[in-house]
């Protein structure tokens, strides 16, 4: 993603982001439009201060909202999104998108307002959160590359599911399953575990889930490893799983840590004092809440997908900033909730070792196990109740490579979008006085 493509979505871009709001909705419409629940939850927090601007107040219920409804549907309340699926992702970073948008207003209302001009205090959070959201950029591009291998990972899936499955439906039941298909199904698997070996490797330094079952089960039912040929072709010396994930083309340097980075995101963050937080047009704590939207968006991206040092990102304790205070600000219980829940999702033991947290991804996973678990137990011709099950379980495979298909696109152009959004803010002197030339 180079900072110089500015331009920001095209409109296919916009289209495919239509069952999102828009992002030109003012602070005082959100109130109109937010949930009955989230607004009972914000309600029953104190805001920040008696003397707080309505407006900013109302930036914090927005906030808490957001949260609110993502926390609902991480819990499975009636929302339609799972935790860490893909939409779930994409509608944290819409959030983020927008609270954004609604700040940046705030922020020049606030200096434009009867050429009221911020307290050295509020200027320094504000210009922090800037350069807390550059430090951003670099986990948007790991997280870009991610997904990208996210899409190898579906092609070579897909190749096994459609090697085994009928072309047509009037083949269905016609045909037998003959050595040919079971010999492309295996190396696309086969080719498959590499590939998660690299990355399980390289996030964790050993692998886990399909990577280890394949692993171990090469010899006997796969056949030698083998670079496909597209990887020969790439580099005569990448024979070792490890290599070619070296000779792979990622954004970030080779020392990368998404650790170090989200470390860095959240690094000395502390919530502004009771008197920078109550000054009637301080921006604070809007600034504040930013940075914690931002640090949740970025440590959910890396969870996500692979990234490199990703396994000792998914560790909280390393680099959760200090919690805010739940009495002080709204969107602070919904906050500390989505934290919790995703570093439990990082410690359950099924997904510790996946390449990434993301439910695409984890079914992705287990539906090739069990196609690679059916295959090694079928001899061929396969027949009756075995080809049954080889059958359903690249059914079951193909589903899951449609459903990370059709979310992978989507995704990366909210990825791109977070990442031209901070470029242009900071372009247009975010964090900088200059906003009050009018």
């Amino acid at each position: 993603m180079p900072a110089t493509d500015l331009q920001g979505s095209s409109p296919s871009t916009h289209a495919h982001s239509s069952p999102f709001s828009s992002f030109g909705r003012t602070l005082l419409s959100l109130r109109r439009d937010a949930a009955p629940s989230a607004a009972s939850a914000a309600a029953a927090m104190p805001p920040p201060g008696p003397a707080v601007d309505p407006e900013l107040e109302e930036f914090h219920a927005h906030v808490a909202a957001q949260l609110a409804d993502l926390s609902a549907a991480a819990a499975g309340a009636g929302g339609e999104e799972e935790f860490m699926s893909i939409p779930w992702i994409r509608r944290l970073l819409e959030a983020f998108l927008l609270c954004q948008d609604e700040f940046r207003v705030a922020l020049a209302e606030a200096r434009r307002r009867g050429g009221v001009t911020l307290t050295p205090a509020a200027e320094r959070l504000v210009a922090d959160f800037g350069e807390r959201a550059v430090k951003a950029l670099d986990v948007c591009n790991a997280a870009r590359d991610g997904v990208d291998q996210a899409r190898r990972w579906e092609r070579l899936a897909g190749i096994a599911a459609s090697a085994l499955l009928p072309q047509a439906p009037a083949e269905e039941g016609q045909r037998q399953i003959h050595e040919g298909q079971l010999r492309r199904a295996r190396k696309a698997l086969s080719d498959l575990s590499v590939l998660l070996i690299d990355d399980a490797a390289a996030a964790a330094g050993a692998g886990g889930g399909l990577a280890s079952f394949l692993s171990s089960h090469r010899n006997r039912s796969f056949g030698r490893a083998r670079a496909s040929p597209s990887r020969a072709s790439s580099s005569s010396s990448t024979s070792s799983p490890s290599a070619h994930f070296r000779s792979l083309s990622w954004s970030v340097s080779r020392t990368w840590s998404a650790a170090r980075q989200l470390q860095a995101i959240g690094a000395g963050l502390a919530a502004p004092r009771a008197t920078e937080a109550a000054a009637a047009s301080s921006l604070a704590a809007p600034a504040y809440a930013m940075v914690c939207l931002l640090h949740l968006a970025a440590w959910a991206l890396v969870a996500a997908v692979p990234c490199p040092d990703r396994a000792a990102a998914l560790q909280a304790h390393h680099h959760l900033p200090s919690p805010p205070p739940r009495a002080a600000f709204p969107w602070a219980p919904p906050l500390l909730a989505l934290q919790e829940r995703l570093a439990e999702e990082g410690k359950r033991k099924d997904r510790r070792n996946s390449c990434g947290l993301l439910r695409e991804i984890h079914s992705l996973e287990k539906c090739a196990q069990r196609l690679a678990e059916a295959i090694d137990a079928a001899p061929a011709p396969l027949t009756g109740e075995r080809e049954a099950e080889v059958r359903e379980a690249a059914a079951e495979l193909a589903a899951a490579c449609a459903a990370m298909k059709d979310g992978l696109d989507p995704l990366e152009r909210q990825v791109r979008e977070v990442f031209h959004r901070i470029v242009r803010s900071r372009m247009e002197g975010f964090d900088s006085p200059m906003l009050n030339a009018d």
